[in-house]
């Protein structure tokens, strides 16, 4: 064996005992003739003492290590004389009696260390080197542990795992698919699965009644830190089930997880909140409701005063800021050039101080008198201390600028701790969502969504006033999975089929399997699917999911390790009968 013991489980206990360790020599010190090695593995971190005055071939040996070489080490554990509180293995050290080198090692083109000295893409190049670094290695750790909890609750409540093809079929009404030519049919293509949702409703039609996969999809769509080309899905279906069901066992699902991996119980069920209420008060489908600072309307108070930029608006509403009326110029500044940013687009900003002794100063004074303004800083429950942000425009628009403002509000005043988390459902989503380009519905979630019973009847007469039986879990601000109550009745998908735009030509071309399965007894069924990477960089504390994946790609979509995509040979294009268009990839580049 090449060890009998790994560098982070020995304890005073095991003094006298004599061991074998293997792993990367983290750094070495030379004090007189003793040299130190700290000696590291996937387990931890533990000192190896030569003394020059015992063995002096052997201490030699050791002075000759470099960085990150690969060491066998056998010795006896002895207490150390200075111990180091901060190792779990820090009262003890080995003192060498024989070494192997097994491997040496290059000096590393960054640091081993928690806090490394190589940028982001440096550190994807040399992502094997990068995953040796302990707070990579953690956060592999917790994705490990918190997909063998997924698969012990899920399995608890008998859901069976089961996989579905990769290999599968493009279909509308998604995001881009990555697609795979097939060689045996020539001009014809796979498609990468952006979700597993035909193939699970297929399983319920065949009578799984509960199933679960973590399942690799794809997506061909600009990334940013919470996406990745290539992600992981918690990917689940049930039958014989209604909302309150699917919220029950999930809700339970993200209790049992948060419990096992972090000790954090929710004793409370999770709050739930209508779609509208979250666009009204929050301007997210997504709200973070870990703090207040809760929307409010003020269009009607801010009328027949002369000030144009709120009478020509068709929306005015602002935030209260606690404690905040002590704001500086520079800083309220700051926070208007932080609305105007292109990406969130806000013409201005106008405040509302309510001072210390309860007077009040206001960018809009001259046009509005004190008692008007504390009708408005009264309607925000503003106190003495606070101050009152305002954004106008039009409703939607402005309720996105107003939510981004509120969040970075949060950021400033420290309302956004990583170790709280406040859960919630998002419910009752519109069914369909109008866009101006096309002119036509597209399914806000996907055109198998069943739309909520009370409202079937205005399907054709008021289209954009149905809601769905669809939910999200939502938590501090990030969507950490949804579903929906899935359509069974082959009337209702098609005439959904038809709202959306489709030909029973094309609807048949592109879902006529599902159609004819439906055919056959289709069962009730609903389903959810929680991003895995999401979930695990939520328990982590992170901002990215990059660092919740092993092997990740850039912004770019590129791996920096393996240099890919790649170009491939001439001869391989010629086998999928394909042809390059070398002018026009020319000028992408």
């Amino acid at each position: 064996m090449y060890r009998t013991k790994t560098c982070g489980e020995l304890r005073i206990a095991n003094a006298g005992e004599k061991v074998t360790l293997a792993g990367w020599v983290q750094r070495l010190r030379k004090m007189g003739a003793m040299t130190f090695v700290d000696l590291r593995d996937r387990y931890g971190i533990t000192q190896i003492v030569f003394n020059n005055e015992v063995d002096e071939a052997l201490c030699d040996a050791a002075n000759g290590l470099g960085r990150e070489y690969v060491i066998q080490l056998t010795g006896t554990v002895a207490e150390r004389s200075s111990k180091n509180a901060n190792l779990p293995t820090g009262d003890i050290e080995i003192i060498a009696e024989a070494m192997t080198v097994l491997n040496k090692s290059e000096v590393p083109p960054f640091t081993i260390e928690d806090n490394s000295d190589g940028g982001d893409d440096l550190r994807m190049q040399y992502r094997y080197l990068d995953l040796r670094r302990n707070a990579v290695r953690r956060n592999l750790e917790l994705r490990s542990k918190i997909c063998f909890e997924l698969r012990r609750y899920l399995n608890d409540h008998n859901f069976l795992e089961v996989e579905t093809p990769i290999l599968t079929k493009s279909t509308p009404e998604g995001a881009r698919d990555f697609v795979v030519p097939s060689r045996m049919n020539p001009g014809q293509f796979y498609a990468l699965p952006q979700s597993p949702q035909l193939y699970k409703q297929l399983l319920m039609v065949g009578g799984f009644d509960r199933y679960f996969q973590i399942a690799k999809c794809f997506r061909d769509e600009d990334l940013r830190a919470d996406r990745q080309p290539e992600f992981t899905q918690i990917d689940c279906e049930m039958s014989f089930v209604d909302q309150e069901d699917v919220l029950q066992i999930f809700e339970g699902l993200v209790k049992h997880v948060f419990k096992a991996t972090r000790g954090i119980e929710f004793t409370e069920p999770f709050p739930r909140m209508p779609w509208a209420d979250a666009m009204k008060y929050y301007g997210s489908d997504k709200p973070d409701i870990r703090f207040g600072m809760k929307f409010v309307e003020l269009k009607d108070l801010t009328e027949g005063h002369d000030f144009v930029v709120f009478d020509s608006a068709e929306y005015v509403g602002g935030i209260c800021a606690e404690g905040c009326a002590s704001y500086t110029r520079k800083q309220i500044d700051a926070l208007t050039d932080f609305v105007k940013r292109p990406q969130i687009g806000a013409k201005g900003l106008v405040w509302i101080k309510v001072e210390a002794d309860g007077s009040i100063k206001s960018s809009i004074g001259k046009f509005y008198s004190e008692e008007d303004l504390k009708k408005m800083t009264d309607r925000c429950g503003a106190k003495p201390g606070d101050m009152v942000l305002i954004l106008c425009g039009k409703t939607a628009q402005t309720r996105k600028q107003l939510n981004e403002l509120r969040l970075e509000m949060g950021n400033q005043l420290g309302l956004r701790d990583k170790d709280t988390f406040a859960p919630l459902w998002v419910v009752d989503f519109p069914m369909f969502e109008w866009d101006e380009e096309t002119q036509r519905y597209y399914a806000m979630h996907h055109p198998f969504t069943m739309p909520n019973k009370e409202d079937i009847s205005l399907l054709k007469s008021d289209t954009g006033a149905v809601r769905a039986y669809a939910y999200d879990m939502v938590m501090n601000g990030v969507e950490l999975g949804g579903g929906s109550i899935r359509i069974h009745e082959p009337e209702l998908q098609n005439l959904m089929f038809e709202l959306l735009g489709f030909t029973p030509e094309r609807a048949n071309e592109k879902f006529g399997f599902l159609m004819s399965a439906f055919k056959y007894g289709a069962p009730p069924h609903a389903g959810l699917a929680f991003g895995l990477d999401r979930f695990v960089s939520m328990i982590a504390g992170l901002d990215s999911i990059r660092d919740t994946i092993a092997f990740p790609k850039n912004n770019s979509g590129r791996d920096m390790m393996n240099d890919s995509p790649a170009e491939i040979e001439q001869e391989q294009l010629d086998e999928l009968f394909i042809m390059l268009d070398k002018e026009k990839i020319a000028s992408k580049k």
